[in-house]
């Protein structure tokens, strides 16, 4: 019988034995729960009951005032106290009477029968002493009558509480019972389940599992550790283990097979994992100059038996040049027009070898042996390089095929990126018509020195052209805009490498100075000033007149704040155009003066 009908008999069984023993649970919890309501309906007969009682006695004493006091108030708390005990009388004959035995139901109708009994007398006497028959009343009240209806009211209820608390152990007692016999066969059928579960495990387990199992662990282990060579056990049972016996053989039969491919698929899987971090590193790179290194760094270890160049096209789409270069390729140039690349032309992958019939490139060394291919780098519908590979033996070069234009794909997408970063990167910070930083770059100069903790002194130069409405009007805007971009060109090589120059807007600029004191950033604003002065400016032919600015200088020396060095330059350089212009003005003092001024 095979190990899998046997355990679902066992499991049937087991499971229609633990059923059953939550059946017998079941029976027994509802046993204890009769148990429960047993006392609750005991308890609640006996508070009516008692109820009934104390309404009574509080009627008989209410009445017994009134009767001797003459107080209204008693004769309103007897009225209360007389309705309440009418209304619980009428409660207790309204109870469910198929609950009751036929003397608890008896004695139930006497109490009820006595209570009243007791209010007519009271009520009786009560009316007399209304009438003014005192006497009377007071007789009644505390006449043999009424005392043997109150007593016999009060030997009702302890007769019908002990009728309730006779039937109640009895009730009791045989819940209890019901519960304990339910309990302990729900135990036994438990206690039958657990021997059936062990008795299964052993046979099932330990004999017909454990013991094969045990035996076949030292071939799965030498199978484990790729040793092919041991031989599986001729076994012929038809149940689980001998099935396992035929996979295990079955697995040993390929095992040599999944050894040469699993080689392969490693190899494939490094090339795709060093292909990825090629990915990811071409996506990090901020420039060019950066991804002419990593390509090569790569590719030596992608493709350790090819070498190649990367080349990249101009800004004259006439011409590439090699960028990077890996493993001394030798059939290909450094440099090449467009038109000597059967890829470029066709702007797909182009294999250059003569054993396979094709043409070759123009820009390649037919004299030399081996097979190229050229990998055109595309993005957004056009070329901005190409890849190129080389291999003595034209088969690697074939298997590598699809690897390479892999990352040629991905390759233009980031040649391409780059490209466009940094023409958005230069539309963004610089001023289109003069080619220095716009107002954006200034205002993030002038943050960086703001956010910066540090004691090196920074400048700012502000710088308005004088007059410079009059080259427009007399000479045309072209020639305004000749002019702005002489003095930005005059303005960007005096700031070298200490400064930014900026454009401000208009014809005003500013000159952001780190690192440099005040006395050096004033001879640095004269020099620019004398500069601009000094240098003849011609457009088409006419010459334009001299072009004079004026500066306002400001500097974070002498604990100025750079929060304010806009603000203090701004005014130096309104002093200095309504001080006559061509003149540089700074916003510290020289020996108490109001501002240091040079014209």
């Amino acid at each position: 019988m095979r190990i899998s009908t046997i355990t679902n008999w066992a499991y049937a069984i087991t499971v229609g034995m633990t059923i059953l023993s939550g059946g017998a649970f079941i029976i027994s919890a509802k046993s204890i729960d009769e148990e429960r309501l047993a006392t609750e309906r005991a308890w609640r007969l006996d508070e009516q009951v008692e109820a009934l009682s104390r309404a009574a006695e509080r009627t008989t004493e209410d009445a017994r005032l009134y009767i001797q006091k003459g107080d209204s108030r008693y004769l309103k708390a007897f009225e209360e106290a007389d309705a309440n005990e009418r209304a619980r009388g009428k409660s207790l004959r309204a109870l469910d009477q198929s609950r009751l035995s036929v003397q608890e139901a008896a004695a139930l109708s006497i109490i009820v029968n006595d209570a009243e009994l007791l209010d007519e007398i009271e009520e009786r006497a009560v009316k007399d002493f209304a009438n003014g028959e005192q006497e009377k009343a007071r007789a009644a009240v505390f006449s043999a009558e009424h005392e043997e209806a109150q007593s016999g009211l009060l030997a009702s209820v302890a007769h019908f509480t002990d009728l309730v608390a006779t039937r109640t152990e009895q009730e009791l007692a045989s819940a209890k019972a019901k519960a304990d016999l339910w309990g302990a066969v729900a135990k036994s059928l438990l206690l039958a389940t657990a021997l059936l579960f062990l008795s299964v495990l052993y046979f099932v387990l330990k004999r017909r599992v454990a013991r094969p199992l045990l035996e076949m662990s030292g071939i799965v282990r030498r199978l484990a550790k790729q040793d092919y060579d041991v031989q599986v056990l001729p076994d012929g049972r038809t149940d689980e283990i001998g099935d396992m016996n035929a996979a295990i053989q079955v697995f040993r039969d390929n095992g040599i097979e999944r050894d040469r491919l699993d080689a392969e698929r490693r190899m494939d899987q490094q090339t795709k994992d060093l292909i990825l971090q090629l990915m990811h590193r071409l996506q990090a790179c901020r420039d060019e100059a950066e991804l002419a290194d990593v390509v090569p760094l790569f590719a030596v270890q992608i493709f350790p038996g090819l070498s190649g160049r990367l080349y990249i096209m101009n800004d004259g789409r006439t011409a590439l040049t090699a960028a990077g270069t890996w493993n001394d390729p030798v059939r290909s140039s450094q440099e090449f027009q467009t038109f000597e690349c059967w890829g470029l032309r066709r702007g797909r992958p182009h294999m250059s070898d003569s054993s396979e019939g094709d043409v070759l490139c123009q820009h390649l060394n037919d004299a030399l042996p081996g097979g190229s291919l050229c990998v055109p780098l595309a993005a957004h519908g056009d070329i901005v390089g190409m890849l190129y590979f080389e291999s003595v033996e034209g088969t690697k070069l074939i298997a590598a095929r699809v690897y390479i234009e892999l990352i040629a794909e991905n390759l233009g997408l980031a040649i391409a990126n780059l490209q466009l970063r940094n023409r958005l990167t230069n539309l963004a910070t610089k001023d289109a018509l003069t080619g220095l930083l716009n107002r954006r770059s200034l205002d993030e100069s002038l943050n960086r020195l703001r956010r910066e903790e540090t004691d090196l002194p920074a400048a700012l130069l502000m710088v308005d052209i004088d007059h410079f409405k009059r080259f427009n009007d007399d000479f045309g805007h072209d020639a305004g805009d000749f002019v702005m971009c002489q003095v930005a060109a005059i303005m960007a090589d005096l700031a070298g490498t200490a400064g930014l120059a900026h454009r401000y807007g208009g014809e005003e600029f500013a000159v952001v100075l780190r690192n440099v004191g005040r006395s050096a950033a004033f001879e640095i604003a004269e020099n620019i000033r004398h500069a601009i002065e000094s240098t003849p400016i011609n457009h088409l032919g006419r010459p334009l007149g001299t072009v004079t600015v004026s500066i306002g200088v400001a500097s974070t020396e002498a604990n100025q704040p750079p929060t304010t060095l806009m603000q203090r330059a701004d005014a130096a350089l309104l002093r200095a155009k309504s001080s006559g212009r061509n003149v540089t003005v700074a916003d510290w003092t020289d020996s108490g003066g109001a501002g240091r001024l040079v014209g």
